[in-house]
This record gives structure tokens, sequence and C-alpha cells, in this order.
């Protein structure tokens, strides 16, 4: 993997992890396009510690606000919205491994994922009335964490499936968008915790390892992981401002195309998958 490729990657991975389009999916994607055979355990760690730290960055006062006070209902929330998640990825493992190998879901799992952001604007815009902050609950939160356990699959978008759990339930907006970002972190963190597994295993010294099999070199993930956090700061701050103002159409036509040309290029062309 060149710089420019790991730069662009981690560009990808900072848009994508926020946006509900999937970066997964697209980080699957642009390595069949570029053909990365390389080891790229260590990298995909690396860019989302780089979007984990955009996220610290900009929620940091509603991050401060768990800390100081633990024990209150967020918390909770976070908690049971994040099990589903734990759960599906404990016992699923090799198959989401298997998965983000080939990439064979990737056409049906972008247009899940337009499925349910229009789903979510309609069920949300079907009555005025919305949940304030304060009126979350705790079905609330575990319909949320069932959404995001879908999203374990390269293709379905972890923010836009929180968001249209979110959206609904009648959650308002802007405190959808920002429950959605907070349990990323949590989502995030338990993704390094089993790619570092991995990596303690003999993926490390492999990946970092340029010269010997081929793996990424320490270059192009200093860059790469820079490159997540830059834009993925503003990735976060953008799309806060989008859920508030405008509606998540725009993302579910974006994600709606990209999965028929996926599935036009699984089934008949071939050029990528």
């Amino acid at each position: 993997m060149s710089v420019f490729e790991a730069i662009l990657l981690g560009t990808i991975q900072g848009i994508t992890e926020f946006l509900p389009v999937s970066s997964s999916g697209h980080l699957v994607l642009l390595q069949k396009i570029f053909g990365i055979s390389e080891p790229v355990l260590l990298f995909d760690t690396m860019v989302h510690v780089g979007t984990l730290a955009a996220v610290f960055v900009v929620l940091w006062q509603d991050i401060w606000g768990i800390l100081r006070r633990i024990i209150q209902p967020v918390t909770g929330f976070l908690i049971v919205a994040t099990v589903p998640t734990v759960i599906v990825a404990l016992i699923l493992k090799d198959q989401i491994e298997a998965a983000f190998e080939s990439g064979e879901f990737l056409g049906f799992a972008f247009l899940f994922t337009a499925i349910m952001l229009l789903t979510a604007e309609f069920l949300a815009r079907r009555s005025g009335k919305t949940k304030p902050a304060g009126a979350m609950g705790w079905v609330d939160a575990l319909i949320i964490g069932l959404c995001q356990a879908a999203a374990i699959v390269p293709g379905v978008s972890r923010s836009g499936m929180t968001l249209s759990g979110a959206l609904s339930r009648k959650l308002e907006r802007g405190y959808a968008a920002r429950f959605s970002f907070l349990l990323s972190i949590p989502a995030i963190l338990g993704a390094l915790v089993l790619q570092l597994k991995d990596l303690a295993g003999g993926a490390a010294g492999t990946a970092v390892n340029a010269g010997a099999g081929g793996g990424i070199g320490a270059l192009p993930i200093i860059a790469g992981t820079l490159a997540a956090a830059v834009v993925g700061f503003f990735s976060v701050r953008l799309m806060l401002k989008i859920v508030r103002e405008r509606s998540l159409l725009g993302f579910a036509l974006y994600t709606g195309i990209l999965g028929i040309l996926v599935l036009i290029d699984q089934f008949g062309t071939h050029v990528l998958l």
C-alpha cells in the first residue's frame, strides 16, 4: 500500500464512518479497486483509532458529562444499545471476517442501508411529534442497539442504522445524532479489542514489516490514521448539522445507487468483485 492509497483510504474512513453510507463497505470496495492484498488488520485498526479521536474531540462535552457522573440514564442506554452488537460480533466473528474478505454481500448491504434510511425518514415524518433527550427510554436504546448489530456486516452503515433506529423511535434529530456518535465509541473500542487480540497473535509483526512478507509500512499507517482523524473531525460536525436541519434521503439515494452498481458488477461485469 502506497502513502497515497493510505491517505485516500483514511480519508474515506473519516468521511464514511459518520455519514450513513458504511465505512466498512467503502473500505472493502476500495481495497478491491486498488488490488490491495497486504495484511490490512493493523491499518484498519489504526484508521479506526483516528475516527475515534475525532469523536472525542467533537463530543468532548457530552463525554465529560458522562465521565463526571457515570451513574445516569444515558450511560445505561449506551450499555444496553451496545450489548446486541457484542453478542453478534462474538457469535459471527468468523463469518463476518469472511464477508470482509470476499465482499460478496456488499451490494445487498448497501441496498439494505438505503431501505432503512428511507423507512426511518418516513416514520420520523409521519408524525410531527418528537421525544426530547430526557424522554428516551430503555426500549428506544434496545431498538437502536439491535439496528447497530445489523451493521456488523460490511456495507451496512453503523451510523445509518443507529440514526434509523433513533429517528423511527421519534427521538429529537439533534439528540439522535449525538447519541449515535456517542454509541460509536464503545462500538469502535470493541472492534479495536478484537483486532488487537488478533494482532497479538502475530499479525502486528507482519503488518508493520513491509520488507518481510509484503505488509503495510509504518508511514502509510501513520498517514492513513492522521487522514481519518482530521477528516473524521469535520465529518462528525457536518453530520450533526445535516441530521438536525435536513433529511437522510440523499444518503439513501447514494447507497441505493451504489448497491445497484455493485450488484451489477457482482452478477454481470465482474470487474471488481
